[in-house]
């Protein structure tokens, strides 16, 4: 019986991808990797999926070291295991997303039935790219605005290095991700959150502290289930192997249109307080009672003067036949904010 190699569950997006895969492949099993301190909460989740109870595996184990788990019937890896945590250490970084891939990736040689190693990177191996980045590109003499960026751009490298050697390989670059677009469910608060969780503390007219020129930077934003739905069908294409998709928004909106469409989504007008960039970062790094207010990391300030847009031809056209796009944000934007609302215990940190 084959077998899928899958890290990343019970994750945000782990946790709903899994199911679709064996839905897709009736004949396979599951082998989740999961970290000892989240192994009772993964049981949980397969007790609670009962057509695929019977086929998953929960593995107790950790990507940080090498991994000795049964490899000889493994047919497909899907590697979704990492930081996302924009203010992460690099030693963190380097240890989970750097050396994680490398011991996924060294696993996937020692699988002599394997058909694909799949694995999610994200858009932001860009770094503050001016203009537009490709789907073909990588290293392109960007700097990174943080550690997350630098890893993630660190482990993909390790990728396509393989993948130049032999290996079948496909990898998708999410933009921001952000809740379900129906229900609007999260396991966490970043990106746009920060200016709802805001928006939702302040009166009618609120005041919020903007960087640059927001009408000349672009705020890509994706919810789960495009995400899911556009791994799930390239993960069949066979035309998909050995190729780079962004899982972006075609055409996202600029980030003044995005405070726009949040502060009116919420019955709010939007007062905008122009502040210098690096201002902004220290008095939330430096500044005691800042950060605690406002509930901004500092790192998430440079993606709101963003420089990069993304190009998706290769997505758009692997997908085009499936009829899956990215919804428009506005549209699905009421059903984050109701989720928020109705979630205050969620915070802005990520499994790791």
């Amino acid at each position: 019986m084959p077998a899928i190699f899958f890290t990343g569950f019970p994750g945000f997006l782990g946790a709903e991808l899994l199911p679709r895969l064996l839905t897709q492949s009736p004949d396979a099993v599951a082998r989740c990797l999961v970290q000892p301190k989240f192994a009772a909460l993964a049981r949980e989740r397969v007790a609670a999926m009962q057509l695929f109870a019977n086929r998953i595996e929960i593995v107790e184990g950790d990507i940080t070291t090498a991994i000795s788990a049964r490899s000889d019937d493994v047919t497909a890896i899907f590697h979704l295991a990492a930081v996302y945590d924009l203010m992460v250490s690099r030693e963190v970084g380097m240890r989970v997303n750097v050396e994680g891939t490398r011991n996924m990736l060294d696993f996937a040689a020692r699988c002599p039935a394997l058909t694909r190693f799949h694995y999610v990177s994200t858009c932001y191996v860009s770094g503050p790219y001016e203009g537009l980045f490709r789907e073909s590109d990588l290293a392109m003499g960007q700097k990174f605005n943080n550690y997350y960026e630098e890893t993630k751009y660190l482990a993909e490298l390790e990728v396509q290095k393989r993948m130049s050697d032999g290996l079948p390989a496909t990898i998708y670059r999410p933009s921001v991700v952000v809740g379900d677009s129906a229900t609007g469910a999260t396991q966490k608060y970043d990106g746009p959150y920060v200016v709802i969780r805001w928006l939702l503390r302040q009166p009618r007219v609120a005041g919020l502290p903007v960087v640059g020129d927001p009408t000349r930077f672009f705020f890509n934003v994706v919810p789960r289930d495009f995400i899911i739905g556009a791994i799930e069908r390239l993960a069949s294409d066979p035309e998909s192997r050995g190729k780079v998709f962004h899982l972006a928004d075609p055409d996202p909106l600029t980030v003044d249109e995005t405070i726009d469409a949040i502060g009116e989504a919420m019955n709010k007008r939007v007062l905008r307080i122009p502040m210098p960039r690096q201002v902004a970062k220290t008095m939330l790094d430096r500044v005691p009672g800042v950060y605690r207010l406002m509930q901004i990391p500092s790192a998430a300030v440079d993606y709101f003067v963003h420089p990069t847009t993304y190009d998706t031809t290769n997505t758009q056209r692997a997908l085009a036949t499936a009829k899956i796009t990215v919804p428009h944000f506005r549209d699905y934007l009421p059903n984050l904010i109701a989720f928020v609302r109705a979630h205050p215990e969620i915070k802005a940190e990520g499994m790791v």
